[in-house]
């Protein structure tokens, strides 16, 4: 027996160990989606990109990592969740210093696509991997704890590091930092993570079904960062977005009748499923929006520098921080899934109603850190009840897969709710100009629209997830080893 409990207590730090190593290489991504918004003027100057090609140092990224996830999450039930991981992070760690080092605008765009298939692979699976390494209701809430700050306070984190690296260094050292951390991460990961589980009769890709939802993916990306500048109803956006649907509509047909489907469609007859990809799309689409749309508040309106509009992100990650770490397990074990995650959304929508009152003469205590601390609040104990209710109904081997679904949810809600939020705050700013408006009250009355409909779309999250969510009760072990619910709302 006294043998017994120093093994239990190996095998428990080694899972919390693995947690860690997934965490940090899914941080690595997190961070690359925002990381570069604050550099983009130092990149553009030196690398000497036009205002529209400039746009793509974000797209090329957002291009292959929407549209590889689903496959990437497949990929990992099928090849393994921890080869396909690693495999992930060392294509992310190349690219990374292609991109630090890159002498062109071209090479540029051609390593951040790179990285944008790279991260596809590490985030599709690395929500598959912590659920397979906590089973214990308890250890699972916590561990999503850890996981949901990774995906939330990501943007925050991103942000401050873009920030203090651009301002202090060069925006070389937002892509270079990226390489001691991801040679740690794969190394840990091969010493750490379990050896994968692989059946070997399921083994077999849907590769004209693997064709067909990538194309359409990166089709409707594509579509969506590109509709402002091209126009929602112009020729070029309403073609990509129908031929988008064609393949959508033509991978369903398929799916409904292969032997082996990339996508087996019944997944999405699960009620909590597909609550929660509704509830992840306009939750990151308002969560995309507020990071983005506070930036350019912080730089464009107040006239914060780069490192300032780092600096003033602290607040939000160290609530965020708290309230992921600390609060949110305890929260979900002791009322459930649906009351923290209703409570979560509610305060980040405060907090985008407040920003959507902020004045061009504004001030960071008065009209800044309150919507700073709330969105930080809101997001840290939201995170968690988000994909615990979305993988809590998913069988094990098809975990990948859900975290690759997942993921996609969020990154294509973040994608559509920033085209459309940034869409709505330009219309305003040249409806202001046209009547007579400064430039930057114009700017700013753009900026509290795009909030308003932010605050709109987290509320709709809240509503929705807390009517129609009904996820299983949470779990625990009482002190005889027997099951007994915790709280959740009938």
């Amino acid at each position: 027996m006294t043998d017994a409990v120093p093994g239990h207590q190996l095998i428990t730090r080694k899972r919390w160990l693995a947690l860690y190593v997934l965490c940090l290489g899914d941080l690595m991504i997190v961070l690359d989606s925002s990381i570069v918004n604050v550099a983009l003027p130092s990149i553009q100057s030196d690398l000497g990109f036009s205002q529209s090609a400039l746009a793509w140092v974000v797209n090329a990224y957002l291009l292959t990592f929407g549209g590889f996830l689903l496959l990437s999450g497949r990929l990992g039930d099928l090849l393994g969740n921890k080869r396909v991981f690693q495999g992930g992070v060392v294509s992310f760690t190349i690219a990374s210093v292609a991109c630090g080092l890159a002498p062109s605008s071209e090479l540029l765009v051609v390593g951040r696509a790179i990285q944008g298939l790279g991260g596809a692979a590490v985030s599709a699976v690395a929500l598959s991997l912590i659920m397979g390494l906590f089973t214990d209701p308890a250890e699972r809430a916590k561990a999503m704890g850890f996981f949901g700050f990774v995906m939330s306070g990501g943007g925050a984190v991103g942000v401050l590091l873009g920030g203090v690296l651009t301002g202090l260094f060069s925006w070389h050292w937002i892509f270079l930092v990226n390489v001691p951390v991801g040679i740690g991460v794969w190394l840990a990961a091969k010493r750490i993570l379990p050896e994968d589980e692989v059946v070997p009769d399921a083994a077999r890709l849907d590769v004209p079904g693997a064709v067909l939802i990538t194309g359409a993916l990166m089709l409707s990306v594509y579509a969506i960062v590109g509709g402002n500048e091209a126009g929602w109803t112009s020729a070029r956006t309403i073609a990509l977005l129908g031929s988008s649907v064609v393949l959508i509509l033509v991978f369903l047909h398929r799916e409904a009748r292969v032997a082996n489907p990339l996508v087996p469609l019944r997944l999405f007859t699960l009620r909590n499923v597909a609550i929660s990809q509704i509830v992840g799309v306009l939750w990151a689409g308002a969560m995309f929006a507020w990071f983005f749309l506070a930036a350019l508040y912080l730089q464009l309106v107040l006239s914060y520098s780069a490192l300032e509009v780092g600096l003033a992100f602290i607040p939000t990650s160290v609530v965020m921080a708290y309230c992921s770490l600390k609060l949110s397990d305890r929260v979900v074990m002791r009322f459930g899934i649906r009351k923290p995650l209703t409570a979560g959304l509610l305060l980040a929508a405060a907090s985008l109603a407040l920003f959507a009152r902020a004045p061009v003469d504004g001030h960071f205590l008065t009209d800044v850190l309150p919507s700073m601390l709330l969105l930080g609040a809101g997001a840290g104990i939201a995170f968690n009840p988000v994909l615990l209710a979305a993988m809590g109904d998913v069988e094990p081997h098809e975990s990948g897969l859900a975290s690759g679904v997942v993921n996609t949810s969020f990154m294509m809600g973040g994608a559509l709710g920033l085209a459309v939020f940034v869409s709505l705050s330009t219309s305003r700013e040249s409806s202001l100009l046209a009547d007579g408006s400064s430039h930057v009250e114009a700017l700013n009355g753009g900026l509290q629209l795009a909030f308003a409909a932010g605050a709109v779309a987290a509320l709709a999250a809240a509503v929705i997830g807390g009517a129609f969510l009904r996820p299983k009760p949470m779990r625990d072990l009482d002190t005889h080893g027997e099951p007994v619910e915790a709280a959740e709302a009938a």
